[in-house]
């Protein structure tokens, strides 16, 4: 009998022992109940507690938590069915608030950020929508955060993950995509042509400014070569002239001599010619000669001015000196 009294005593003891330790796990937090009404929160570790008198009330997850927000259809600013889903990441920071302030806290989050969501698109239209999805996250950030800051939350951030317009709207936006990069490209190919055109015609003005140059070098260089070849001319004739001043005949005859043999080399080189006839006398021709030889020979100082040879006539022989 007092083996049993004993064993019964001893089971008491490890009940009570099991009711009064707590041991709390890394990232959970429990509520203590005293009759059914919350005293305080119990931290990671062991706690002790009143045996028979308090109690755990609420098991809180105290890290950060993914809730799914689910799949639903909303009307945009300009008429246009949209289905959008999105992903919400909370933490409880205070884990009585979250245990006594609402009932079922992870689905009073989904239904408030299916709410706020179906709010935020609703009030833009498809393009904001699809192209400022950084600014709707935003938004349903703010005011889901706002919403659950008094159940001991904290909204750390929330992701669109997945927006659908309808097909016809997609085929629309596809060729309407594909319209503007052609249009772009037009643009582009235009500008380059554009570019090319502008380039050749500033080639081409310098090329003639640099031709015109050229050609104004050029005539200015045969001008010069000309005014050279006057100057040399008028000297020969300033020359000729004084020699007949002074009486000297043979510079008439050298004179024309010269003008006569050029007359001749411009007949000879003509490329049309394949026969010259000379219709001269070449017995003249002679005679000149002769004149130009006396002329050099009186230039020389080696005696008197030579007199100018006798007129012949057609055919005849020069005459030779003695």
């Amino acid at each position: 009998m007092g083996l049993i009294v004993a064993a019964v005593f001893l089971f008491l003891a490890i009940v009570v022992a099991l009711g009064a330790i707590k041991i709390v796990p890394q990232g959970r937090e429990y509520t203590v109940e005293r009759f059914g009404r919350y005293t305080r929160t119990l931290k990671p570790g062991i706690s002790f507690l009143t045996p028979f008198v308090e109690g755990v009330g609420r098991r809180v997850n105290m890290m950060e938590q993914v809730l799914d927000v689910p799949r639903q259809e909303v009307i945009t600013k300009d008429n246009v069915t949209v289905q959008v889903d999105a992903i919400v990441f909370i933490q409880v920071m205070d884990a009585a608030a979250a245990a006594y302030r609402v009932d079922n806290l992870n689905f009073a989050i989904q239904q408030l950020a299916m709410t706020n969501l179906r709010t935020v698109v609703g009030s833009m239209e498809l393009d904001e929508v699809l192209s400022q999805r950084d600014a709707i996250n935003t938004r349903l950030l703010n005011v889901i955060d706002e919403a659950t800051g008094p159940w001991g939350v904290k909204a750390a951030r929330i992701e669109i993950k997945d927006l659908q317009p309808p097909p016809d709207i997609t085929n629309a936006m596809a060729r309407q995509m594909k319209a503007e990069r052609e249009r772009r490209a037009v643009i582009t190919e235009a500008d380059g042509e554009k570019s090319a055109a502008i380039a050749r015609a500033e080639g081409a003005k310098q090329a003639a400014i640099l031709e015109a140059e050229g050609r104004r070098e050029a005539a200015f260089r045969d001008a010069e070569a000309r005014e050279r070849e006057a100057e040399a001319e008028a000297k020969a004739t300033e020359m000729v002239s004084n020699a007949i001043a002074a009486g000297d005949v043979n510079a008439i005859n050298y004179f024309v001599a010269q003008k006569y043999v050029e007359a001749f080399a411009e007949l000879a080189r003509s490329p049309q010619q394949k026969t010259v006839i000379v219709p001269a006398e070449m017995g003249a021709l002679v005679g000149t000669v002769g004149g130009i030889g006396e002329l050099v020979k009186a230039i020389g100082g080696d005696g008197p001015a030579p007199r100018p040879p006798p007129a012949r006539g057609r055919g005849a022989v020069p005459a030779t000196g003695a």
